[in-house]
């Protein structure tokens, strides 16, 4: 039985679960409660801190050679994505509720992810060095573009914070720590790369830390009331429609654009991935505490939803390659 949990999920998602499951059971209240929420805001400085240190200036300078592949992506990510959630939104308000509609239009407006969307162009024999920079100017570029992709989409809502204070938010604890880290590249780039087999588990843990904090003021706050089954049921229905129609756009555009089969399969996952890593970090900044669960929930199933079908995806793209150069020997 376990070895067929781990062929669906990875060990990180059984750990979410599982911190999901502890915080409903186990909340964190009263001063405990006051404890997490100020330790999860030093981890978030910390993961903001550690993903600007990992960025290099020449990734950056890299990224603005193949403009137009970056664009594309960026254009599925912070404009065709939140188009599409919004579009659906008449529909996903009565199936799902307004808080976990207001959850769908906060997935659709996050940036894409970097190790995922790297490691499935790795596999399917992509543009690497196009995916490593558009990735990772996608998870900078979304510390500013998300909060006013998503402000254009609902405005200002009950949960969430104002635009002005939201962009003041974020800027003090995402995007300084996140320029202070990679101001700090000469003293931390070398012991990062050195250490960047068990340093993975610092990212892994702050999402876990903010995972439990929003979770327990959101089941003190009675989040399993006001979620039933059958809303969680439709929440994965929708993911999955939403991932579909983004793989199906980006393959179907890359291919009419012109652009060749290594370009295409790195703007198939660049384009098509939400980042959790940045997702719920941020969404500790954008939400009030009694929205974070429901707004959370869409981001964690769309997460392992993507990872499920990506990687299917990633391997069909490697036999297509090998087949050809196999035709070829034979001949």
């Amino acid at each position: 039985m376990y070895a067929k949990l781990r062929l669906i999920f990875d060990n990180f998602t059984l750990i979410l679960i599982s911190v999901v499951l502890a915080a409903t059971l186990f909340p964190a209240q009263g001063d405990s409660a006051i404890f997490f929420t100020w330790l999860t805001r030093a981890a978030i400085v910390l993961l903001f801190f550690m993903h600007g240190a990992k960025l290099s200036r020449q990734a950056i300078i890299a990224g603005i050679m193949h403009w137009r592949l970056h664009l594309l992506v960026f254009a599925f990510t912070f404009i065709a994505f939140p188009l599409i959630g919004w579009l659906m939104s008449p529909v996903l308000t009565p199936l799902l509720g307004a808080s976990l509609t207001l959850g769908v239009l906060y997935l659709c407006a996050l940036p894409g992810t970097v190790q995922s969307a790297i490691a499935f162009t790795s596999i399917a024999k992509g543009n690497i060095p196009a995916a490593v920079c558009s990735a990772s100017a996608s998870s900078l570029v979304g510390i500013v573009a998300t909060p006013v992709v998503l402000n254009l989409m609902i405005g200002t809502q009950a949960g969430t914070t104002g635009m002005g204070k939201a962009i003041m938010d974020i800027s003090l604890q995402l995007l300084l720590p996140f320029i202070l880290g990679h101001l700090s590249r000469p003293i931390t780039a070398g012991f990062i790369t050195k250490n960047s087999g068990w340093l993975r588990y610092v990212d892994q843990s702050s999402i876990l830390l903010v995972v439990y904090t929003a979770f327990s003021a959101s089941v003190v706050g009675g989040l399993w009331q006001t979620v039933p089954p059958q809303s969680l049921m439709a929440l994965f229905v929708v993911c999955i429609v939403l991932l579909v129609i983004v793989l199906v756009l980006t393959t179907v555009l890359a291919k009419r654009l012109g652009f060749n089969r290594e370009d295409e399969i790195t703007i198939v996952f660049c384009a098509s991935k939400k980042s959790l890593a940045t997702g719920v970090p941020m969404a500790q900044v954008l939400f009030s505490s009694a929205m974070l669960g429901p707004v959370l929930l869409p981001v964690m199933i769309f997460h392992q939803i993507q990872l499920m079908a990506c990687s299917i995806l990633a391997n069909r793209y490697a036999q297509r390659s090998v087949q050809p150069q196999t035709a070829t020997i034979s001949q």
